[in-house]
């Protein structure tokens, strides 16, 4: 199986083990995830105004890539491109005036015929791989391992957009319990990380990573597991943060999904 695979900024920076064990842990599964060629950046927001049609043009451009490749959808790894390139296509669905001004502004583009459907890479998981086929795949079963998936804000908001329940998702520690770890729930698994108050307001950071890590710790986790660059930037300066004010505040450590899926299927 082949599939259009969108990486993003961050993946080619300071998530590239994010991107390397994907792309590793799936060509153990029979996946070859190929880089849709002369890709930009998704945006990195989704605008809500109805108004405000210039920042679909980046999202247009990714989806135009796709299309010339003959190709009808796109695998995402990062969360937060994920929610905004899954908004902007609904959009330009559901917006046929706003299609056709986006293909008047990107003249020198083809014109973007629609269609094209976006995944997260852990849809592709569950619905087309299956957590047994993951199973049987698995040489280093992670047992013993206590990991709390931390889901987030976007990965599920909004509904019709997330993939999975707002409220009680599954859908991670499922891919846990294939990999032979025991997944942990804990209060603050959807709550926000601070996203990017980082900038300005690492105050605000360190107070969510603060309430997520106790959470995780007080029930019983000794690792936490994300699908996010700028979650797992938050919670990991985050904590370095705090306990160089306070020693004794118990840390954990934070991984990517496919990090896991790698070790798991003995993927050097």
């Amino acid at each position: 199986m082949k599939i259009p695979y969108y990486p993003g900024c961050t993946l080619k920076s300071t998530a590239k083990e994010f991107e390397n064990t994907a792309i590793a842990a799936m060509q153990v599964l029979g996946v070859e995830l190929v880089e849709i060629p002369d890709w930009t950046c998704c945006g990195v927001v989704m605008p809500l105004a109805q108004d405000d049609v210039m920042h679909l043009v980046a999202p247009a451009r990714n989806f135009v890539r796709v299309q010339d490749m003959g190709e009808k959808r796109m695998v995402v790894l990062c969360t937060m491109c994920y929610n905004t390139l899954k908004w902007a296509a609904k959009r330009l669905e559901d917006e046929p005036d706003n299609l056709e001004t986006i293909n008047a502004f990107m003249y020198l583009e083809n014109d973007y015929k629609g269609g094209v459907k976006v995944y997260h890479l852990l849809e592709i998981l569950r619905d087309e791989i299956g957590w047994d086929k993951i199973k049987a795949a698995v040489k280093n079963p992670l047992r013993g391992r206590k990991i709390a998936p931390y889901y987030g804000c976007l990965l599920l908001r909004p509904r019709g957009i997330g993939i999975d329940h707002p409220e009680n998702p599954t859908i991670v520690d499922n891919l846990l319990k294939a990999l032979g770890a025991t997944p942990v729930k804990f209060a603050r698994r959807t709550t926000c990380c601070g996203s990017y108050q980082a900038v300005n307001r690492p105050d605000v950071v360190e107070r969510a990573v603060r309430r997520i890590v106790e959470s995780a710790v007080e029930s019983g986790a000794e690792a936490l597991v994300t699908s996010c660059p700028l979650c797992h930037f938050n919670l990991t300066e985050a904590q370095k943060r705090i306990t160089s004010k306070e020693p004794n505040f118990k840390t954990i450590p934070v991984y990517y999904f496919t990090e896991l899926m790698a070790e798991a299927f003995g993927v050097k």
